[in-house]
């Protein structure tokens, strides 16, 4: 029974570190969303640091409510993409848990 109990509590650290390492690895990793074609992309962190902006010169001729729809909508694509990344790295590490069906992790 007692060797049972360490087991668990070690299974228990190892998954802790694989959970850090891959939140890290997630933190760092970069999508880019777009919108108009290409025409405006953001470069998001899984963090949600927005890193970089790139705007089409052709934007510029259109008004500016014309760009500012397209930016936003760029972001919120990034914004997506990173949630799905990070909904599908975490899905596959609690895989490996034998959780029950239904049963929500907190991440």
């Amino acid at each position: 029974m007692k060797g049972d109990i360490s087991e668990l509590m070690q299974q228990a650290q190892n998954m802790q570190a694989e959970l850090k390492k891959a939140q890290d690895e997630l933190a760092t990793a970069e999508v880019q969303g777009e919108a108009g074609a290409g025409l405006v992309c953001v470069v998001m962190t899984g963090r949600h640091d927005i890193k970089r902006v790139s705007i089409d010169d052709s934007v510029f001729l259109e008004d500016k409510e014309v760009l500012e729809d397209l930016l936003a909508a760029a972001v919120n694509d990034a914004v997506r993409k990173v949630e799905a990344r990070n909904r599908d790295a975490m899905s596959g590490l609690a895989s490996g848990l034998n959780l029950p069906a239904g049963f929500k992790m907190p991440f």
